[in-house]
């Protein structure tokens, strides 16, 4: 083969060459497949373009399997899918020729040949395709010169880029995610038609758009794509406030640094420790809010005052707009907003176990995220501050385990209850019983008494007698 597979690729691929061959259609192993084994990527997905029915190729393979796996099949579309036992998975299409029109990206497909298929792909690197028939089984066929694109690390279409884009604007959010992934660069035509295209991207669904965001936030470099998603007008169309972090101002020779370019160095270092999707969308959002809250302070220089709490307020409606999960993922990149700001304040001052404690408490279980971000935060040239800062924030870190050693803090609840502090004082839900149960988590927090049942009792009832209350 022109090609490296395993024993068992090699195995199954010679099973689909034998079930073409006997019901006499001609098959190819074509798109991502190919590429990634050229450029030496894992893969667990294969693709098979065949000259005929490809729901009816997938059924002849899989009768060649014990066990036999299930065909997942599709006749609206032409296509079905076998998963192996090890999650290795093979989709089956019959070649296609297809047309768009130009108020969607549904193309009106009909049967075409091998070259017809290839024309149809989005760009050089994913046309490649292998034969699996007998009379040159295991060739490359390379119609656009894919495989010098890939040696120079090039993205560009197969046919005229304007007219690619425009019939599905979605491969101008994959051209960018392939270069964010792989590392490449989109060649300069390629990326210009983007550019003239991207209003184009608003006839994609926004669960398509933001599946493809997602793709270039968990590359390992995701600023390339990132910044190419500026660069093309995409991400104003996609996502505005994330643009409106851009640019630098300077009044009476005080300035401010990039915030977009801070959050897209931010969003690399935490990529280096992390695969978290969720982590990362974190480090994206952590400084959203600096443009509502930017003031310039006569003597001082620019403040983002409180863009923490206004950017954890601007989450939900940045995930109901992007169609990301309004649930535990949404509330847990939230609080790592709302929060990211403290672990950094603690190192410019002397740190008391109050402060610690209350930061355990609010933190939870998501105490190492936190950290994670906050330590990605740390930016700038100058490489002295950087290192000053990692200092401070080691010594935070170890206070930290410290604390929580002692405390036990994290995920803590005060030992006195609302239900508590209702029946000892014959109290319907209401006011006085927060502002006690506030009281006593505060006390203990601060330290102010020991985290003991009959501490937080005692405390419970002076509290009581400053709002004229008396047990019954």
């Amino acid at each position: 083969m022109d090609i490296n597979c395993t024993d068992k690729e090699s195995f199954i691929l010679k099973k689909i060459a034998a079930a073409a061959k006997e019901i006499g259609v001609d098959a190819y192993l074509i798109g991502g497949f190919v590429r990634d084994k050229i450029i030496g990527r894992p893969t667990k997905d294969a693709d098979i373009v065949c000259l005929g029915d490809g729901i009816e190729l997938a059924h002849q393979v899989a009768k060649r399997f014990n066990p036999k796996p299930t065909v997942a099949f599709f006749k609206t579309f032409g296509t079905a899918q076998i998963k192996m036992e090890d999650g290795f998975e093979i989709e089956f299409v019959g070649a296609r020729r297809e047309s768009y029109d130009f108020n969607s990206r549904n193309p009106i497909v009909s049967p075409g040949t091998l070259e017809d298929d290839q024309n149809r792909r989005d760009f050089t690197i994913n046309a490649l395709a292998i034969s699996l028939n007998e009379e040159n089984y295991g060739s490359l066929i390379d119609p656009f010169n894919g495989m010098e694109d890939i040696e120079n690390r090039l993205i560009q279409t197969p046919l005229a880029p304007l007219q690619t884009f425009s019939d599905d604007p979605l491969r101008m959010m994959r051209a960018i995610r392939f270069a964010s992934q792989l590392n490449f660069t989109i060649a300069p035509v390629t990326f210009q038609a983007i550019k003239d295209n991207a209003e184009r991207i608003k006839i994609i669904s926004q669960e398509r758009i933001t599946e493809e965001f997602n793709k270039i936030l968990l590359s390992n470099k995701p600023s390339i794509g990132l910044d190419l998603l500026s660069k093309s007008g995409l991400m104003q169309l996609i996502f505005p406030q994330m643009m409106a972090l851009h640019g630098a101002e300077y009044v009476d020779g005080l300035g401010h640094k990039d915030n977009f370019y801070h959050t897209l160095q931010v969003v690399d270092n935490i990529s280096a420790n992390t695969n978290d999707l969720w982590l990362r969308w974190a480090a994206v959002l952590h400084d959203i809010a600096k443009p509502n809250t930017k003031r310039f302070e006569p003597g001082h220089g620019f403040t983002f005052h409180g863009h923490e709490v206004v950017g954890a307020r601007m989450v939900p409606k940045i995930f109901t707009k992007l169609k990301l999960p309004l649930n535990e993922k949404m509330r847990f990149v939230q609080k790592l907003v709302e929060l990211h700001l403290r672990p950094i304040s603690l190192t410019k001052e002397n740190i008391t176990d109050s402060a610690i404690r209350r930061l355990l408490f609010d933190a939870g279980e998501d105490i190492e995220a936190l950290m994670t971000l906050c330590n990605a935060d740390i930016t700038s040239k100058n490489k002295q501050k950087v290192i000053r800062f990692m200092q401070n924030f080691e010594m935070v870190k170890l206070r930290l385990a410290e604390v929580e050693e002692k405390d036990h803090i994290r995920n803590w609840q005060p030992p006195i209850t609302g239900e508590i502090i209702m029946q000892t004082f014959n109290l319907a839900p209401s006011k006085p019983v927060g502002i006690i149960k506030d009281a006593i988590r505060n006390a203990i927090l601060d330290g102010i008494i020991p985290n003991t049942y009959q501490d937080a009792f005692d405390f419970m009832l002076k509290e009581a007698e400053q709002l004229n209350l008396k047990p019954v």
